[in-house]
């Protein structure tokens, strides 16, 4: 299949690891222009070197961005248009909320959580609307977590924010539809990034076990009897935000292996 990306425009938001590196290699692979931010520099640089090699496409652009600094996420996309020309496609993506239930939590974890969890998706797409309607063709894709479909114990600020993410993008989906702008929303389950070990050690120390015997746990709830890789997960957004997708839109779609029950 023909995914169309060769030449393509792409940005990555908070691609310097886990998901969002997985996203934009798979994308350097397809002959893409990839644009890739972070907040952590030194990492950013390190993600832009290994995706160039592996790939074999010396196209890799980054930029620092703090997806919570409005000013930022602008000057990244103004940077994207100037070097590209325009932006086909962009992966919204940021780090999880921390966990915690209901009565964990204060008014600033709520807001922070917000601000990182929806409103930055909010700010990256108003951004680069405006070069995807010029152009009228474009391609959205907003990470979220599984708990798009069934919530999760102990993560309420991700089971409040991702759903958001959902509403947003079936809204735009009937907003965009007519200039070509298809958007949709992916939910990774248990994939083997920082993330999901960095959750797996705090859940693993209140229960009292181990790390290797939570993850053997989790592992025995999946219908593949594994985690995910990110590269098992990046080839499927690919897709969704590609060429080759031209009429899949407003859909939200989880990747887990099976795990989750929901209809």
């Amino acid at each position: 299949m023909d995914l169309q990306l060769q030449g393509k425009s792409v940005v990555v938001m908070a691609s310097s690891k886990g998901l969002g590196k997985a996203i934009a290699l798979e994308y350097a692979k397809e002959g893409a222009r990839v644009f890739i931010s972070s907040r952590n520099e030194e990492a950013l640089k390190q993600a832009q070197t290994e995706i160039k090699k592996e790939s074999e496409n010396p196209n890799v652009e980054c930029m620092v961005c703090d997806v919570t600094r409005p000013k930022q996420i602008e000057q990244l996309i103004e940077s994207a248009v100037k070097n590209h020309g325009n932006i086909d496609v962009l992966i919204n993506n940021a780090g999880g909320p921390p966990a915690g239930v209901f009565d964990d939590l204060s008014d600033e974890d709520w807001q922070r959580a917000f601000e990182l969890n929806l409103l930055s998706f909010t700010r990256t797409i108003r951004a680069v609307l405006p070069s995807m309607r010029k152009q009228e063709s474009g391609r959205i894709v907003n990470i979220a977590s599984s708990s798009i479909k069934q919530s999760l114990d102990n993560l309420i600020l991700s089971n409040t924010f991702r759903a958001g993410i959902v509403g947003l993008a079936k809204s735009l989906s009937q907003e965009l539809a007519g200039d070509n702008i298809l958007i949709n929303t992916v939910g990774p389950g248990r994939i083997a990034t920082d993330r999901v070990a960095s959750l797996d050690e705090k859940r693993a120390g209140q229960l009292g076990i181990s790390i290797e015997a939570l993850k053997k746990q989790s592992e025995q709830s999946i219908p593949m009897g594994r985690y995910g890789e990110p590269e098992e997960f990046a080839k499927a957004v690919v897709f969704l935000a590609s060429g080759a997708n031209t009429y899949l839109t407003g859909q939200s779609l989880v990747i887990d292996g099976g795990l989750v029950k929901a209809l």
